[in-house]
């Protein structure tokens, strides 16, 4: 199973793009733009979240392939190899960050199947009251459980064998969803009204870029649909064959995960605009796009359905809209299943036996976050942001096995590919750790002051300070205290 490669480069790109291209270019990337627009539009938000494909995401994910590629282990056991034995609960902190996401991903996974079969059976709802009806009585039925177990059931068949299985589903998830996604985009274009809203869209209001929450919802938004940090790039890479270069995929997988964010961006705000544009004021459209909702669902689960219903054609495309979103959904999570699965893999576990405890533990872990959507948004809220540390600590990696040695013994001289040069290890000896820390600082800060800032100190406060703190540092002390018991698991034939 450790000597399985993908095919070929077609294969593994198409992969990594699964990885890339999630939820969070369709479901978050459209009302976070709209969130941290100014009056005049989002353009200079997109110009921040562009700065961070190339200072932070693009760098890490160049780094992931040739970590992957190198160490021809999963997170815990290539960390453990380059930065050294004592380093492995780095590892597996970024290992549970992803885990951890996957643990709700599932649902939202669950959600999009839902409303696709909604899609099929059902006709659209024509009022906000109906849209929002259809919701409230899917979350307080126990079908948000079972759409999770379903999702978790499919992932795990997914992952059964391997990276060939893996790669075959990706060959037919990716190329559909790119499809479904220009189909959506060419429908949302040609709606009278659309142009005002690409128009915003792409419109800066410089002014936004003196709020440092501006840049922090860039970095963190990138981090989020890119899979930068993750480690799940770096999963992958393990199966990468050594002739593949590292830096011409890396850009491939960066600039392509932004275009489809871009296209989902320019097809949501089209719609949205076209269908509202003669009912509401711009400031009232820009209400419903930034008001998340319960758990971050109001602009895809309660306002699009009902957007579609005032369209022609509008029922076929919200079919094509839940199918896309259930395929991003998907590619997505076997690749978190997969990293955690390879994991035990190393520690010398069946793959099947992992597989099964991988996505048996997952479900029991997501219930709560399928009947529950403050608990929902307390996972999101604290493992979200735990990926700045994931990138953190994949750049410290690096640096501790030498970034310029690093580099040239695991990036640059591959026939075919481009060298990432000098530049790429200022970016990783510099750039990323000082993002990170100023970044993290001022999140910390804000939740403190300004998002809650009369229950920061309370740990049962959904979204406060205290909640994160007390949660990574939980995980941490665990995975610091079992560090020898890991090295010795996952390293101990391999040393």
């Amino acid at each position: 199973m450790k000597d399985q490669r993908f095919s070929s480069r077609l294969g593994l790109i198409l992969s990594v793009l699964g990885i890339a291209v999630g939820t969070g270019n369709i479901w978050r990337f459209p009302r976070i733009a709209a969130s941290n627009a100014g009056d005049s539009g989002a353009g200079a938000f997109l110009l921040a979240w562009f700065v961070f494909l190339l200072v932070w995401s693009v760098p890490l994910i160049i780094a992931e392939y040739a970590l992957g590629r190198k160490g021809r282990m999963g997170v815990v056991g290539t960390i453990s190899k380059i930065a050294g034995e004592k380093y492995a609960w780095m590892g597996a902190f970024i290992a549970f960050v992803a885990t951890a996401i996957m643990f709700y991903y599932s649902v939202v996974a669950g959600w999009c199947l839902y409303y696709f079969s909604q899609m099929v059976v059902n006709p659209l709802p024509i009022t906000a009251e109906s849209s929002t009806a259809i919701w409230e009585g899917f979350q307080h039925s126990g079908l948000p459980v079972v759409f999770h177990g379903i999702a978790m059931t499919i992932g795990a068949l997914v992952v059964w064998k391997g990276v060939q299985s893996i790669e075959r589903a990706n060959k037919v998830l990716i190329p559909a969803l790119f499809t479904i996604v220009i189909i959506s985009l060419i429908r949302a274009v040609t709606l009278d009204g659309a142009g005002d809203g690409i128009s915003f869209l792409f419109s800066p209001d410089w002014a936004t870029l003196k709020s440092p929450r501006v840049w922090l919802e860039a970095l963190t938004q990138n981090a989020w649909d890119t899979g930068a940090g993750w480690g799940l790039i770096l999963t992958y890479g393990a199966y990468m064959h050594t002739k593949h270069g590292v830096v011409k995929n890396a850009m491939i997988t960066g600039f392509g995960n932004n275009l489809v964010s871009l296209l989902a961006a320019i097809t949501i705000f089209g719609t949205v605009f076209a269908v509202l544009g003669s009912e509401l004021s711009r400031p009232e459209i820009l209400e419903v796009m930034q008001t998340s909702g319960p758990a971050a669902t109001g602009l895809t689960f309660i306002w699009m359905p009902q957007l579609f219903a005032r369209m022609a054609f509008g029922n076929p495309l919200a079919m094509l809209f839940f199918l896309g979103l259930s395929f991003a959904a998907f590619s997505s999570l076997i690749s978190m299943i997969e990293l955690t699965t390879r994991i035990l893999v190393d520690m010398g576990l069946a793959r099947r036996n992992a597989v099964v405890a991988v996505c048996s533990v997952s479900f029991l872990m997501g219930v709560p976050s399928a009947i529950n959507l403050t608990f929902f948004g307390n996972q999101d809220f604290v493992w979200g942001v735990a990926l700045m540390i994931s990138g953190a600590f994949i750049a410290f990696s690096v640096n501790k096995y030498g970034v310029t040695a690093f580099r040239k013994d695991a990036i640059d001289g591959t026939e075919g590919d481009w060298n990432a040069g000098p530049i790429w290890d200022l970016i990783m000896k510099y750039f990323i750790p000082l993002q990170a820390t100023v970044l993290l600082g001022w999140w910390f800060w804000l939740s403190a002051t300004v998002y809650a800032p009369d229950s920061w100190f309370n740990p049962l406060d959904p979204y406060s300070l205290m909640t994160v703190l007390l949660q990574w540092g939980t995980v941490l002390s665990v995975f610091i205290i079992a560090n020898k018991w890991m090295v010795r698991k996952t390293l101990g034939g391999h040393a």
